[in-house]
């Protein structure tokens, strides 16, 4: 598969996931306790032996590049690699990336010298577990310059994707980007397929293979986006096919969709099956100890490696790396991204002598529909979500409520008996 060239966008500034992209690219987000977002779309190239990766990124970047250096090392024999393409000045241009089209465009001489035959775009931040193999096997067989990854969804989802009107034989007829919840889109209805037993929507997926030929010719002009601009175009003068996806896919767009899929993975039969041992998700070794539980009670929930828990009860959650769980604590819907390093017994004594909490979860603190990011350090008798209080969506310094999912940002530091 050397023909094929696989691009990873790694996306804009991430507003709609705020407070977890203040500090790093969308794409960065811990998920599922151990990985990051950037790990499935990288994995399922790896899983289709497509090994020569660049990762296109703009916006906080740096612990993205730190992953991403750390985790991907291919052999030397191999000729594979995943590589990090910033934004960069040139003579040519001085500005940011204007959208996907145009950090494609401004990256095509570093590519050139793979001379690729098709380029396979992913987005850096969705979740599922494709066959690209068979992506691209579809694409050749079909004739088409373009292909675009599609999946069948409701009115509701179909209102902020852009969806697709296909004839007989898959080939796209007519593209809709974000039609919006009050336009009529009726005739985009397909019928119920074998997988889908209900009539709804194709939408497409953001994942595309271009013919090289093909896309050099859509991106030789101004336009900045692929979604909106580049693919309504090229249907209109090339042939652009439709390529059925039936599995599980989450477009992680919002704090409600990413609290939603962390949590879908700690139930008994999940979607997204990240314990697939031929399709395995990499990601950062770290080389930590196994996670002890010292007198807890876990119930339908995940605990990343190194984690030290005890006399807790833990509901429903995920508990990322190296997370500290004292005497008593109780977490129910809550997913909890770990700590990038344990604190050392000089580290606790120090925080000790100015009362400020140590990294982890404090003795006796309860805690319900939160998602609380890395480092962050809870006290003693914290009350998080679990009273019968007014909370309102908003910036509160070291939380955020989205959607009434309470967020406890990266560091922050709760004091004893907080209540949220």
């Amino acid at each position: 598969m050397s023909e094929v060239l696989s691009i990873v966008l790694g996306g804009g500034k991430g507003t709609r996931l705020i407070p977890l992209t203040s500090v790093r690219a969308k794409p960065a987000v811990p998920f599922g306790g151990k990985f990051r977002l950037v790990d499935i779309p990288i994995s399922n190239c790896i899983n289709a032996n497509l090994r020569q990766v660049y990762i296109l990124t703009q916006f906080n970047s740096a612990s993205l590049h730190l992953h991403l250096s750390r985790t991907y090392v291919f052999d030397t024999f191999s000729k594979g690699f995943v590589e990090i393409l910033a934004a960069e000045q040139t003579f040519e241009h001085s500005d940011w990336y204007g959208g996907t089209a145009d950090a494609v465009r401004r990256n095509f001489i570093h590519f050139a010298s793979q001379h690729p035959e098709y380029y396979l775009i992913l987005s850096g931040d969705q979740l599922y577990r494709m066959d690209l193999q068979d992506f691209i096997k579809k694409h050749k067989e079909s004739g088409a310059a373009i292909s675009i990854a599609c999946t069948t969804v409701n009115r509701e989802e179909a209102s902020q994707l852009g969806i697709l009107k296909v004839d007989k034989k898959n080939t796209i007829v007519e593209f809709m980007e974000k039609p919006g919840p009050t336009r009529d889109i009726s005739d985009f209805k397909v019928p119920p397929s074998d997988s889908h037993k209900t009539e709804g929507y194709l939408a497409s997926m953001g994942i595309y293979v271009f013919n090289a030929p093909a896309m050099e010719s859509c991106l030789d002009n101004d336009r900045t986006d692929f979604g909106k601009e580049v693919i309504p175009d090229a249907i209109n003068h090339l042939k652009v096919n439709a390529y059925r996806f039936n599995g599980y896919w989450e477009d992680i767009g919002t704090i409600k969709n990413f609290y939603e899929a962390n949590l879908e993975l700690t139930t008994l039969s999940p979607r997204f099956d990240i314990y697939d041992e031929l399709l395995p998700i990499y990601t950062h070794m770290r080389n930590l100890p196994p996670s002890k539980m010292n007198f807890s009670n876990m119930n339908q929930s995940l605990a990343a490696e190194g984690c030290i828990i005890t006399n807790a009860t833990i509901t429903n959650s995920i508990v990322g790396v190296r997370t500290i769980i004292e005497h008593g604590a109780s977490l129910n819907g809550v997913v909890c991204m770990g700590s990038d390093f344990y604190e050392t017994e000089a580290q606790k004594r120090q925080k000790a002598e100015t009362r400020t909490p140590s990294m982890g979860i404090g003795k006796g603190s309860i805690i319900k529909g939160a998602i609380i990011d890395k480092n962050a350090c809870i006290g003693e008798s914290c009350r998080i979500g679990v009273d019968d209080i007014i909370r309102r969506d908003g910036n509160y310094g070291n939380y955020h409520i989205i959607d009434g999912i309470i967020v406890i940002i990266k560091n922050a530091v709760l004091y004893p008996g907080t209540q949220i």
